[in-house]
């Protein structure tokens, strides 16, 4: 699998990616924001990558595909969020030939997320029925879901066997292939909230004893192979990567967050990839901001590529972030979703659509996903 049930699979057959356009560059640079009244929208250069902002569109599931195929209405959601040299990180998704015919509208940049959920899972959605599979055979207990209301059931995963590992760190590079194939920009690999990557990272989860497990270097080991097959396939150039080192999504936490983190930033520097895209300390749970002795500081001075943080960020302290040097660029999530202009809400400080959780995981392809209304301006 390359790999999603929540939007599509990449099955060997790459169809069209929609709103992209590849802005070329030279020698890699980063812009100054401390001239700009406003840091979030001042521009930015991403390696070949010209922004005309920082304000990135996080990636978001929204469980509006059918048939694990993004319909039509997915090409409106994510044109309403475009800007002309804005970065847009779609969901973990694969590409259908349903896009035909929107590429490079209205000037985006569009990466294309591609995860395995590993354990987070139930053999209803594995192939002939069989278990999912993880670094361990412990099974997640329910957990609630994100309404708020129903209990999500996870069957017992299988220990994927050590010489299965090369075959899922090949997956991973065909669908980096397709993504690109299919006119994507880039692609981000998942390696956050508890899907497979984070199953082998976190010594919570990972118990295996053979050279993917026990040291931080043998945990860590799965997800730099991803890395190194996915820019070997691409080029580093075209890759990012999400951590979420510090969070315990799907009950995957590790004992020393930090270390790990640190671990993993100055690894990605020896593949040279565009970004690293890491979730914010304080978000500890899904939408939940707590208070926590944890900085991504030192993390971002550690990794040498564009570093994108995520994470409860609204207008001020999203600026204050940029202005400081604590991020390259900040990613937003439910507020970008109920404002599809957000960059132009920020721009004017305009006051901001509130968001219906209630609407974030329903099937209807326009309530809650492409209704939210935009800024009205004077002609």
């Amino acid at each position: 699998m390359q790999f999603s049930f929540c939007a599509g699979l990449f099955n060997g057959m790459p169809g069209k990616a929609f709103c992209t356009r590849r802005v070329g560059g030279e020698t890699p640079i980063k812009m100054t924001s401390e001239e700009h009244p406003i840091p979030l929208l001042a521009p930015y250069r991403m390696g070949n990558f010209h922004l005309s902002h920082r304000i990135v569109l996080a990636p978001l599931t929204r469980q509006r595909s059918f048939n694990n195929v993004p319909q039509p209405h997915a090409i409106l959601y994510y044109s309403q969020r475009t800007t002309k040299g804005g970065l847009l990180i779609t969901e973990a998704t694969g590409v259908s030939e349903t896009a035909q015919g929107y590429p490079h509208t209205p000037g985006g940049i569009f990466f294309c997320q591609i995860w395995h959920v590993g354990r987070v899972s139930n053999q209803d959605f594995q192939p002939h029925g069989q278990a999912p599979i993880s670094s361990t055979e412990r099974p997640l207990t329910p957990q609630l879901r994100s309404n708020g209301l129903d209990m999500a059931h996870f069957s017992t995963p299988r220990r994927l066997r050590t010489d299965e590992i090369p075959s899922i760190v090949n997956d991973f590079r065909l669908a980096a292939r397709n993504a690109m194939e299919a006119g994507f920009d880039g692609v981000e690999i998942h390696g956050a909230h508890g899907y497979l990557l984070e199953q082998f990272m976190k010594d919570q989860v990972n118990d295996r004893i053979d050279h993917y497990g026990g040291s931080l270097e043998n945990r860590c080991r799965f997800a730099l192979e991803i890395v190194e097959a996915v820019t070997n396939e691409i080029g580093a150039d075209k890759v990012g990567i999400r951590l979420s080192p510090f969070a315990g999504y799907a009950e995957a936490a590790d004992s020393n967050p930090k270390s790990l983190a640190l671990y993993m930033a100055k690894s990605l520097n020896e593949y040279g990839i565009l970004y690293c895209h890491m979730v914010e300390p304080r978000m500890v749970k899904p939408g939940e901001k707590q208070e926590c002795p944890h900085s991504l500081l030192p993390i971002r001075k550690a990794f040498n590529g564009t570093f994108i943080a995520a994470g409860g960020y609204g207008r001020e302290d999203g600026n204050k972030a940029v202005a400081e040097g604590r991020a390259d660029l900040i990613a937003y999530g439910r507020l970008f979703l109920a404002n599809p202009d957000l960059p132009t809400r920020f721009e004017v400080d305009a006051p901001l659509n509130k968001y219906n959780r209630e609407t974030f995981y329903i099937r209807d392809p326009v309530v809650g996903y492409t209704d939210y209304p935009f800024l009205e301006r004077d002609p």
